[in-house]
């Protein structure tokens, strides 16, 4: 019966399974993918199915991690791109979070706002690289910058959708109570708010992760994404594999460390 109740609960529509379920069937999607990339790279490299010029096996994408190591370019890499992307982000949040609670606050700042904003979130993220060299020049500012220019409109957006999506009855009942208007801001819809903005910022630090890949194309001498570059240029397949894996590695740490911190500051929250 236990068995039967599982499937129903695997193949109910919307359904979420069970927190232990859910761990152990994101583990096998993981191992199938692993297993299937084991197969195809099985055996010598005349006899494979794949060329291992165009995809190495596990093991020699495990071993190209030694090369690395060795005269530190990876750990530099990963310095360097978490530094920036982290400077960039922290802009953007620092600036984008106020102003667009702001705006969802007072309704005539976002009306204010909203053209530039629409403008900025449809810009092709391609065009910003010749902007920001223009603006900031080459070095590490233009990365940062980069980030931040490519990541502000989005994390105002969210914040100002945060407090807009706030029900008008605690609104209502603050100011029944004799709330001023900044204190309906700081003392109800700032707190209110503050869960949604937090899980918008996961996600939206993620896109900016893999927004600074394409920053360190240009005029990078560390990076991942330079390394990804460089790879690239010199044929070594490994290493890109490597380098993506890392990446990877690097945003699902980060998400799970926010996520520990969403759940301390946020404890009624379940979607953490």
């Amino acid at each position: 019966m236990a068995f039967l109740e599982t499937v129903r609960t695997l193949t109910t529509l919307r359904r979420t399974p069970p927190a232990l379920i859910g761990k152990g069937l994101g583990l096998a999607g993981i191992l199938l993918l692993l297993g299937g990339w084991v197969l195809v790279t099985a055996g010598i490299a005349e006899e494979r199915f794949i060329s291992p010029a165009l995809l190495p096996s596990p093991w020699e994408v495990l071993q190209s991690c030694k090369s690395l190591l060795e005269d530190g370019a990876l750990v530099q890499a990963i310095i360097a791109t978490l530094r920036r992307v982290l400077s960039g982000f922290m802009l953007s949040v620092c600036i984008g979070v106020p102003l667009g609670m702001a705006a969802g606050s007072w309704r005539s700042l976002g009306a204010f706002l909203s053209p530039l904003v629409l403008v900025m979130r449809n810009v092709p993220i391609a065009a910003l690289i010749p902007l920001t060299i223009l603006w900031f020049g080459i070095d590490e500012s233009q990365k940062v910058m980069f980030i931040f220019i490519a990541t502000v409109p989005f994390v105002f957006s969210d914040a100002a959708a945060a407090v807009i999506g706030i029900h008008e009855r605690y609104v209502e009942t603050a100011q029944t109570l004799g709330a001023s208007a900044w204190q309906v801001v700081s003392k109800v819809l700032v707190p209110l708010a503050l869960p949604n903005v937090f899980t918008s910022l996961r996600s939206l630090f993620g896109i900016a992760f893999g927004y600074i890949m394409l920053a360190e194309l240009i005029n990078a001498k560390y990076g991942l994404g330079y390394l990804l570059s460089v790879s690239q240029r010199r044929g070594h397949t490994d290493h890109i594999f490597l380098v993506l894996i890392i990446i990877g590695f690097l945003a699902y740490g980060i998400d799970r460390l926010l996520a520990f911190f969403q759940r301390g500051l946020f404890p009624y929250r379940k979607d953490a």
